[in-house]
């Protein structure tokens, strides 16, 4: 099957970075879009970022200028550094990745399990 392992959260000081990793192993055949969201306490997952196989990437509004997405396709690893984070991202973080599983033409979302991010003084 695929798994996402997402890494790199933790507790950092507004204003402060971090660096987001989410690597998918397994029967994979082509990915597709990969992608970041957050859920909040007590709020809906939201979309934060995205990134095509070929095309421009998209970004919530609350992050843009702050946030990057990337991707690199030979380790099947999607990134997001977050800058000058603020309280107001304080959420679990999760990767998600539109993909095919191999001998199938058949694309199906998968999810990371989530990390979480603090960003408190």
């Amino acid at each position: 099957q695929v798994q996402l392992v997402e890494s790199g959260g933790g507790l950092v000081q507004p204003g402060e970075s971090l660096r987001l990793s989410c690597a998918a192993s397994g029967s994979i055949g082509s990915i597709y879009g990969m992608a970041w969201y957050r859920q909040a306490p007590g709020k809906q997952r939201e979309l934060v970022a995205q990134i095509p196989s070929h095309g421009t990437t998209n970004y919530a509004d609350s992050v843009k200028g702050r946030f990057t997405i990337s991707r690199d396709n030979a380790k099947n690893t999607v990134y997001l550094q977050m800058n000058s984070l603020k309280p107001e991202d304080t959420a679990v973080y999760y990767c998600s990745a539109d993909l095919s599983l191999r001998s199938s033409i058949q694309a199906y979302r998968f999810w990371g399990q989530g990390t979480q991010v603090t960003v408190s003084s």
